[in-house]
């Protein structure tokens, strides 16, 4: 488009990659806002302390789930954050199919995040022997979060073209893993050194730290909320009834659908298991320093604040190659790395710190950069019109699986007593993700979903 001038006719700029980047830059802050609830409530203090509190109730070693279940207060997180994780799994898909209806993404991704982080400030008021608090907050925290997480998922696809995704998303994932960091060396250094900030009760420093979790989720989702804008929705096929009616309707009709992409339901499936592997990994590698390597709990948080900052870096290097190298060769790489990673912590020595430390240098590199680029690959590969839905297939089919991994880890060290076969053997959760991966034809996936292939694939 041209408009005269007195010298004669000269071009209008397109200004969309800047309103463009101004959103992406809105939407990187919601990875900074969900990962402190992430990181200092689910991955560090959440289980400890709701163990405290459960071992209060307990008669016999035993609490009552549900009035009838006993179960050992040292089993309660896990049953917990399992049972989240599988209602999560069955409830994700019609979410996703209603977020695809509206053209009000936003406010759904703000409440979703709204409510969980109100969720998640109860945990501050979990006190003596009251664990069913802790274990309402947190179901209901980790189900808004992951609803969450699909809406701003599939806004990935409205605000960056294809060529985009990678960088995006790396760096996304690398503002999580920033944000989750520092609010975690805060608090912990709250709750290691409450004495010497005057607070007498180790207890309420814990409390207070998982507040500021559900106060950071909540204040940095603003940001994306004041800043995104809401997209019309596309490609909807009409459907009778109501929003929830259309939405069922929509769901089996994509179910149905999914078979005309093979190659998307092909990564699906190679995402399933090295995902998997690097979940169990991370779930399991505190295990493996205390239990075989002999580390105490000083040298493990520091482990975990080392792998949240390297991986912030790692992200960017994986976003940075996947420009040049295209996302799926990079992805490959990174499980390539995994597989190494999983060797070498078979053969790592007893109490030597310094070999357990390059490991998690190591994994840093590549934890977030692959979990990004899988993100932005995906993205790829999901039709017009449907991005929330295909992601929360993604994510759910994640939660609905994810205890594949860790049964293999438990089922090995049951067999051999030992933390070192476990760890070596989610080797083959890599090997068949990266095969499955190798299968997948890049170019045709994108084109099948109706999507231009970026320039590098």
């Amino acid at each position: 488009m041209t408009h005269e001038t007195p010298s004669g006719p000269v071009g209008i700029a397109d200004l969309s990659p800047l309103a463009r980047r101004r959103e992406q830059r809105a939407w990187y802050w919601y990875d900074w806002a969900n990962s402190a609830y992430v990181t200092t409530v689910t991955t560090v203090l959440f289980a400890p302390y709701l163990i405290s509190v459960a071992r209060e109730a307990a008669v016999d070693d035993r609490v009552q789930v549900l009035g009838f279940l006993p179960v050992p207060p040292g089993s309660l997180p896990s049953y917990i954050i399992t049972f989240s994780t599988l209602l999560s799994a069955l409830v994700l898909p019609l979410l996703g199919a209603v977020a695809d209806r509206t053209e009000h993404k936003k406010q759904m991704l703000a409440g979703f995040a709204w409510t969980g982080a109100a969720s998640a400030a109860l945990l501050f008021f979990v006190t003596g022997d009251n664990w069913q608090l802790g274990a309402f907050a947190v179901i209901v925290a980790n189900l808004c979060l992951g609803a969450s997480v699909v809406v701003n998922d599939s806004i990935l696809c409205l605000i960056a073209n294809e060529n985009e995704r990678d960088r995006v998303s790396s760096r996304g994932w690398a503002f999580g893993y920033l944000g989750g960091g520092l609010l975690l060396v805060v608090n912990l250094g709250m709750v290691l050194g409450h004495n010497a900030l005057g607070i007498e009760d180790e207890s309420f420093a814990v409390r207070l730290s998982m507040l500021s979790a559900a106060l950071w989720w909540a204040g940095f989702t603003l940001i994306p909320f004041l800043r995104l804008r809401n997209y019309r929705p596309t490609h909807v096929v009409p459907e009778q009834g109501g929003l929830v009616q259309q939405s069922f309707g929509q769901l089996v009709a994509t179910l149905k659908d999914m078979r005309n992409y093979p190659v998307t339901v092909t990564f699906l499936l190679a995402y399933l298991f090295f995902n998997d592997g690097i979940q169990t990994v991370i779930a399991s590698s505190s295990t493996f320093g205390a239990e075989e390597l002999g580390f105490g709990q000083s040298t493990l948080i520091a482990t975990i604040l080392l792998v949240q900052f390297v991986g912030f870096a790692g992200a960017l290097v994986f976003g940075k190659a996947a420009e040049r190298y295209g996302g799926r060769r990079v992805i490959l790489v990174g499980l390539a790395i995994w597989m190494v990673i999983v060797s070498v912590a078979y053969f790592l020595p007893e109490g030597q710190v310094t070999p357990f430390l390059v490991l998690a240098v190591a994994i840093g590199l590549v934890l977030g950069g692959t979990q990004a680029l899988a993100r932005s690959f995906f993205s790829l590969l999901i039709p017009q019109g449907k991005e929330a839905e295909y992601f929360s297939f993604y994510h759910a089919c994640e939660r609905g699986t994810s205890w594949f991994g860790t049964l293999t880890f438990g089922l090995v060290y049951q067999l051999t007593d030992s933390y070192r076969p476990a760890i070596f053997a989610l080797i083959m959760f890599f090997v068949i993700g990266g095969l499955l991966l190798l299968k997948v034809d890049a170019r045709k996936g994108i084109r099948d979903a109706g999507n231009t292939p970026p320039a590098v694939v």
